[in-house]
């Protein structure tokens, strides 16, 4: 068999996915903020989930966005999470009425680390793997926890050989 990926499982999504499972995830979010069903701002981890972040709040006309950066990953491998900047503080509170979304939670420390800063806020992810799940309140897509997922933000068009044959 032909040499595989440096991950044993490999979950490729497209543009055209990420786009409709954000929707997905919006319209699972729908109506069920704390202010009437309302959200008061929608606050993206950087840098998976402002793609994600930025359908959601434009699908819940969400006009108040921001960001925060954490730091989990050195390319392929994961370090302690370590947050790099903060949202607006006054904006936060403790976080009711806040939708926090990112693209995937895989161990769950990156969640873990921004609820622990926000307690009350809504953590929704457009895909969860098994050691994640309990960080996240709303996921669209549930993948093993051994599967690589390949985000179109990080991947290019290429030439592939097939596994068999030369053509």
């Amino acid at each position: 068999m032909a040499d595989r990926l440096p991950h044993e499982k490999g979950f490729h999504v497209s543009w055209d996915q990420i786009h409709r499972d954000s929707r997905a995830l919006a319209w699972r979010l729908d109506g069920k903020g704390p202010d009437n069903g309302a959200w008061r701002s929608v606050v993206a981890i950087t840098r998976g989930g402002m793609a994600p972040a930025m359908i959601v709040a434009r699908e819940l006309d969400i006009r108040t966005v921001d960001t925060i950066s954490v730091k989990s990953y050195d390319h392929q491998s994961q370090k302690d999470a370590v947050v790099l900047k903060a949202p607006d503080a006054e904006m936060m509170g403790d976080g009711t009425g806040v939708l926090i979304v990112d693209d995937l939670v895989d161990t769950g420390k990156t969640l873990e680390l921004v609820r622990e800063m926000y307690p009350h806020a809504h953590f929704a992810t457009v895909y969860a793997k098994p050691q994640g799940e309990p960080m996240v309140d709303t996921f669209i897509t549930g993948v093993s926890q051994d599967t690589w997922i390949f985000f179109p933000w990080d991947m290019a068009m290429q030439y592939v050989k097939p596994y068999r044959g030369t053509d």
